[in-house]
């Protein structure tokens, strides 16, 4: 549950607030006058905060206006026993969800925080999809409102005002760094560096000095201080993309990172301190190389604390129009055209097609269209993606290499069957990350069924 601010400068009404909203299962954190209470709500988040307006230092207005900055969403209860007719219509104006005066009942109280937590709840369900708020909140737009993308913005919502570790799981072209770029924009690092490194497309001589520097000397070359990424994003996230390709000695010294949250530059003597979050991504199995000792199985550990999978543009078929229409727009803005539309047919075409480069080919797919279409709509022809087929051509010639066709027709038929069958079942666990529910529910069939033909097909 989120945390609820009581802002009061009276310590014996203060405590008395957070032992009725604490017994109600409320989780509450407190804060002696409007000042602290600027403090702390510019370094955490918080659902609803209830303040008393006459305080030292700063006032409930002052803090109505902090909480508003911090997240538009806070709700915002004012409290206070000199109350007047312009003070509530002040802050009402300032965006007060209401207006109390003490003595305050607390089962009204508890009532109106019941209220203001559902509309809440309402209100900012999913933001991670919606325009506006991404306009709002300023990370980049994620599309869709399929339900694996509903999935993933639910558990990225409460994932990100966190300090945990998290890893992105997911087939390349994705959109890993736009989730991870979501996640620290909607943190409370927000305001603080992202800093994004492929380690893939880093040499393994270079990938230490790039994470953590150097110092002056450390090397043939060296002639001055390097300060690595790992302090360059102080206080903020850093993401790691294809973690998997780090090499083994940097991925001990990676662990030591996350577990004392200190690095040592390249020929340093001391330690240096640093506060961020990580985020990694893989478009690997990473469980498997663990298993084949390519990868540390207590580095693993340590990343996975929050793994979110995202799913490939073929389970989100759904999204596929939502983000084709997106790109064409934006591509005919860049090109200077009139608004380009979708042609029926090309809709289709796009809905049936696999996407093996997920969310990126479709993206490169469709700017390639709007500088082919002669007129305001893009047709099929423009979009030079082949029929869909579970094979590849040379998958479907490997099918039939060898196949034994001798006895009758439904012998030889059976046996194609059997082929086919066992086929389709293996590409359909590949695809699900060997998830059997959801390779079931794709091929149609129910879990027991699917169950069966594996142990007859003795995959």
């Amino acid at each position: 549950m989120d945390e609820i601010l009581i802002v009061e400068d009276k310590d014996s009404l203060r405590q008395m607030l957070r032992l009725t909203l604490e017994n109600a299962g409320y989780s509450v954190d407190e804060a002696g006058d409007g000042a602290e209470a600027r403090r702390k709500l510019k370094s955490a988040r918080y659902s609803l905060v209830i303040t008393d307006l006459k305080m030292p230092r700063a006032d409930g207005l002052e803090v109505l206006r902090a909480a508003k900055l911090a997240d538009p969403e806070t709700a915002v209860i004012v409290l206070t026993a000199y109350g007047t007719i312009d003070e509530a219509v002040q802050a009402m104006k300032e965006g007060a969800y209401e207006f109390l005066q003490k003595p305050v009942d607390s089962r009204h109280l508890l009532l109106l925080i019941e209220h203001a937590q559902e509309e809440r709840r309402l209100r900012v369900e999913n933001i991670l999809l919606r325009d506006e708020y991404a306009r709002r909140y300023g990370f980049p737009r994620i599309i869709g409102d399929s339900p694996a993308m509903a999935t993933v913005g639910r558990e990225i919502q409460q994932l990100a005002p966190t300090p945990t570790t998290a890893l992105l799981l997911g087939e390349s072209g994705t959109g890993k760094e736009l989730f991870a770029r979501a996640i620290h924009h909607l943190s409370p690092r927000r305001d603080m560096p992202f800093i994004a490194i492929n380690c893939a497309a880093i040499p393994d001589t270079l990938i230490e000095n790039e994470l953590f520097g150097h110092e002056k000397g450390a090397y043939t070359g060296a002639d001055q201080r390097r300060v690595g990424k790992f302090e360059l994003a102080a206080r903020g996230t850093i993401f790691l993309d294809e973690i998997s390709e780090i090499a083994p000695g940097v991925q001990s010294k990676l662990l030591r990172v996350l577990e004392e949250r200190k690095v040592s530059r390249l020929g340093g003597t001391s330690d240096i301190e640093v506060d961020v979050r990580v985020i990694a991504a893989t478009n690997r199995d990473l469980k498997g190389a663990v298993a084949s000792k390519e990868f540390r199985e207590d580095l693993y550990y340590r990343l996975a604390v929050f793994p979110v999978r995202i799913p490939p543009l073929r389970e989100r078929r759904g999204d596929i129009q939502q983000l084709a229409e997106f790109f064409a727009a934006k591509f005919g803005r860049e090109l200077k055209r009139a608004p380009l539309k979708l042609s029926d047919e090309a809709t289709r075409a796009l809905e049936e097609y696999d996407w093996p480069g997920n969310v990126r080919e479709l993206e490169n797919c469709i700017e390639r269209a709007c500088i082919l279409a002669r007129g305001q709509e893009v047709t099929t022809a423009d979009l030079n993606i082949s029929p869909p087929s579970d094979y590849s051509p040379r998958e479907q010639s490997a099918l039939l290499n060898g196949f034994e066709m001798r006895g009758t027709l439904a012998e030889v038929s059976a046996r194609a069957q059997r082929l086919v069958e066992r086929r389709k079942i293996e590409l359909a666990l590949k695809e699900n990350n060997y998830n059997k529910s959801r390779a079931a529910e794709k091929l149609g069939v129910s879990y027991k069924t699917l169950l069966t033909r594996i142990k007859e097909l003795e995959l």
